[in-house]
């Protein structure tokens, strides 16, 4: 909870600063450019989940040496998807448009070309070296890779002000202090967990097509829903962009961070759950796993009360935070907050099935909900008119369809005393 808080006071401090060096309109490209980068993690086809998942199982058994095999094949996949990836970005990236994908002229092409080169390179690298962080998930030391979380952030408000107080206002410049706190990070917590957990250091050796086999069975699926929620939680900066102007995603982006409070909130308690869960199901200890979403639910309830006085507060918050000069639409703070509550119900109940390992009918209805989510957007926004505000309304929708189905999954798996075959195979 120490570190969450601490992450999410760094990162608080650092949008206010990004927004005074950079300006509004760079800001809003920024943002945007960080969201299209950070599709990278789709490249693991799901293996970091799985990795998870499967480290967790090896301890639950009390096999290591399997939980270092699953972790040196990992390790040595990403490693190799990720030099791929730099070389086919970079070229690609070279005959992209940039400027008509941001919808700007405030910077030339070149100069948005190369920091998103610089972002893609230091991203790509970290989408390898951050496998550290679902070891840690996996071994249920999920503060360390939340300590991970402050320490890049707090690299990053150190090296921005820096930039803030002493250079002129470049975004090639952020791109590169950005990156760089990222991968230090990483390689930082890297070599402390390793020097002091010999018998979990990935070695090639220990790489085996059976493993593969195993975290690709569990991680595709992982896979198809990661697919699915990027294209649901980053289109939307795109579709601004796209729509009304980068300008617009700065206001979108400070509404969004300011109601995260809540989901990072609920966040502390959620993100150790999963590997909790499928210790606790391998185990067959369902009594305790409904006991803890007996909790949860408990916890909803608080969660609505907080996202209501957060709601009625997010003006003179964002004034004091930000600054007056910065003015946000009222109807874009409702269907965020209103967005907020939707996510955390389905989080409640995605994690449960997460760590229960039965995702692959979450993983055809995220499908639908990725492919709905553009036009049901567009027809909030521009249709009817609601502007920014209108494509939050629009991935409200999109996800409303597991907000319902989730709960029944978990309900028949955990709670029910039914075991058909038939509703498992449909449920499942």
């Amino acid at each position: 909870m120490l570190f969450k808080l601490l992450a999410v006071g760094t990162s608080f401090l650092i949008i206010p600063l990004m927004i005074r060096y950079l300006g509004k309109e760079q800001y809003g490209i920024w943002s945007t450019l960080f969201s299209i980068v950070s599709w990278v993690v789709l490249f693991d086809i799901g293996i970091g989940n799985g990795l998870r998942n499967k480290i967790a199982e090896s301890l639950a058994k009390d096999d290591k040496k399997e939980a270092q095999n699953y972790i040196s094949t990992a390790y040595l996949m990403i490693g190799l998807i990720s030099i791929s990836l730099v070389i086919i970005f970079l070229m690609v990236s070279s005959v992209v448009p940039w400027q008509n994908v941001f919808n700007t002229v405030i910077l030339s092409n070149n100069e948005l070309k190369d920091a998103i080169n610089i972002t893609a390179v230091f991203l790509f690298v970290n989408f390898w070296l951050s496998l550290i962080n679902q070891v840690f998930n996996g071994l249920q030391k999920t503060s360390i890779a939340v300590f991970g979380q402050f320490l890049s952030n707090a690299f990053a408000l150190i090296s921005i002000y820096i930039l803030y107080a002493y250079f002129e206002s470049s975004l090639l410049k952020l791109a590169f202090v950005y990156g760089l706190s990222l991968v230090m990070s990483s390689i930082l917590l890297s070599l402390w967990f390793y020097s002091k957990n010999s018998e979990f250091i990935p070695k090639i050796k220990y790489y085996s097509k059976f493993y593969v086999k195993s975290l690709a069975s569990l991680g595709f699926q992982f896979f198809i829903i990661q697919i699915a929620v990027v294209v649901i939680f980053t289109t939307d900066k795109i579709l601004i962009t796209q729509l009304f102007g980068p300008e617009y995603v700065a206001s979108y982006d400070v509404v969004f961070k300011l109601f995260s409070a809540i989901t990072i909130g609920y966040s502390l308690i959620a993100a150790p759950l999963l590997p909790a869960y499928s210790d606790a199901y391998n185990r067959d200890d369902l009594n305790w796993i409904r006991k803890t979403i007996k909790n949860q639910l408990k916890i909803y309830i608080l969660i609505i009360i907080a996202t209501i006085i957060l709601y009625f507060l997010a003006g003179p918050i964002i004034n004091l935070w930000i600054g007056e000069g910065f003015i946000v639409d009222s109807s874009l703070v409702f269907m965020m907050s209103f967005f907020v509550l939707v996510a955390v119900w389905n989080s409640i109940y995605s994690t449960v099935l997460g760590g229960i390992g039965y995702i692959r009918l979450g993983m055809y209805y995220t499908i639908f909900t990725g492919i709905a989510n553009i036009p049901i957007s567009y027809y909030f926004s521009i249709i009817l008119g609601l502007g920014p505000s209108g494509i939050i309304l629009g991935t409200i929708a999109s996800i409303g369809i597991s907000s319902v189905i989730s709960p029944i999954q978990v309900y028949y798996f955990i709670f029910s005393d039914s075991k058909s075959d038939l509703y498992r195979k449909i449920l499942r």
